[in-house]
């Protein structure tokens, strides 16, 4: 069997879009990639993100949230940042080691602020979730071509 990639996909808590993407990644190409998420900070795993994942048939609610310390001593193929934040801030080590990809989605906690209903927050959630879903299901063919 060949190696599977290793990706490491990348935001500024490691809350909600890069475990969105560390599970979807794991679901539909966890034969052919080896996914982990870390934060450049560590804000907890989003209760929203793990409810509206699971309603998609993916739990993630076993993950944990970590920062690139969690996952230093691993050497990545790609590193895949999922939000602007962490794209320009984003360790120089990290593109020594793997090749740096950027793929921003916007940020279901910071759009749902402002809902008035938990099913109107919920449906920033699933949009960003079915995006994201989107994106993983092009990998690992799109990283061949990048």
């Amino acid at each position: 069997m060949a190696q599977r990639l290793k990706i490491l996909f990348l935001c500024t808590g490691n809350s909600c879009r890069s475990q969105m993407a560390e599970g979807w990644a794991r679901k539909l190409h966890g034969d052919v990639l080896e996914a982990y998420s870390a934060g450049l900070e560590a804000h907890g795993l989003n209760p929203r993100a793990v409810r509206v994942m699971a309603e998609a048939g993916v739990d993630i609610g076993g993950q944990t949230c970590k920062t690139l310390a969690a996952v230093a001593a691993l050497a990545f193929d790609y590193v895949i940042t999922v939000c602007d934040h962490a794209h320009e801030t984003c360790p120089a080590w990290l593109g020594e080691k793997a090749k740096m990809i950027h793929a921003g989605f916007d940020d279901p906690p910071r759009l749902a602020r402002n809902a008035k209903t938990e099913e109107e927050a919920l449906g920033h959630y699933r949009r960003v979730r079915d995006e994201i879903r989107a994106f993983i299901e092009t990998l690992p063919m799109s990283l061949q071509g990048g």
